[in-house]
């Protein structure tokens, strides 16, 4: 099952230095979804070969505007190419409002529909099951209502060992409770442990993105033993006053998060544009938690496979 996800922008605020504000995507067994849309999202998406049209749900973390300003140009476009399925949105409340005002005076009506899921930010919930993942919100601390998301693949079914099945001549109408742990009887009465038959799958994965946020405790259990983090790093840590009243976490906050919560690997992102080369951020987080990488664009990062 392919599970990774591609950095599309990395800036916080602003766009400067060649990096665009917030956007991320998943691609999860072939499934696409896109975290935050930030301005000029579009651009990177053609850029790194980002279909639109394989994009079924868009998660928005909060609504400043570095995580949400190129939503209406990307629904717009999206309803340009002729696109009918809907699409489900999970966002703050307000949110839908600010779409539909823009559709209003642009006088445009979608030829598709918007799920519209609305996010707590007071909360954590499971606010998407499919055949897939669980996706789950991480309630943050910044100065407006805002989440992170959790992608927790589900455990998947056992493998069948095609030897063994083969050479006990097992049905075909078997197969399906052997992958699911049963054991097997042969007609002549034998009892075929099913660890003999089948090989237990990959532990599930998981995908934590931690989007703007405060350096806190309350979120720290949900996201332990995360296979791959995400973590907001936007100032280096001889601005943790700076980071403090807006908010925001530094990047050796981010690295000692990575280190509480036992994560697989950390990737920092969100970076000041006061930064023009990121190094120092790198190197302050990996001082703390040595495998950590930059959210560099373009760049794909592979959760599971």
């Amino acid at each position: 099952m392919k599970f990774e996800v591609t950095i599309l922008g990395s800036s916080s605020a602003t766009p400067i230095f060649n990096r665009n504000p917030t956007a991320q995507v998943l691609n999860i067994n072939e499934k696409l979804y896109l975290v935050d849309c930030a301005e000029g999202t579009q651009q990177q998406m053609l850029r790194f070969d980002v279909k639109a049209s394989r994009i079924d749900y868009i998660f928005i973390s909060h609504l400043h505007g570095d995580h949400y300003l190129g939503l209406v140009g990307l629904l717009s476009s999206m309803h340009l190419n002729g696109r009918k399925k809907a699409i489900k949105l999970f966002c703050p409340a307000p949110l839908k409002e600010i779409i539909e005002l823009q559709l209003k005076y642009s006088e445009t009506t979608l030829h598709y529909p918007i799920d519209y899921v609305f996010t707590d930010a007071t909360q954590k919930g499971i606010i998407l099951e499919n055949q897939d993942v669980f996706v789950e919100t991480i309630p943050l601390d910044h100065r407006i209502p805002c989440t992170g998301f959790l992608f927790r693949q589900k455990k998947r079914l056992r493998k069948l060992i095609k030897e063994q099945i083969e050479g006990l001549d097992v049905p075909i109408a078997q197969y399906s409770a052997l992958k699911k742990g049963a054991d097997y009887t042969a007609p002549d009465g034998t009892v075929y442990k099913n660890e003999t038959l089948t090989i237990a799958p990959e532990e599930p994965k998981s995908y934590a993105y931690v989007s703007d946020t405060l350096y806190t405790e309350k979120y720290l259990q949900q996201i332990n033993s995360a296979t791959l983090l995400y973590h907001e790093a936007t100032f280096l840590h001889d601005m943790l006053d700076r980071a403090n009243q807006t908010h925001h976490t530094t990047a050796l906050q981010a690295g000692e998060v990575a280190v509480r919560v036992n994560a697989g690997k950390l990737i920092i992102g969100h970076f000041s544009a006061r930064y023009k080369t990121l190094n120092e951020l790198l190197e302050e987080a990996q001082s703390v938690f040595p495998n950590t990488e930059l959210a560099v664009e373009g760049k794909t990062f592979i959760i599971s496979e």
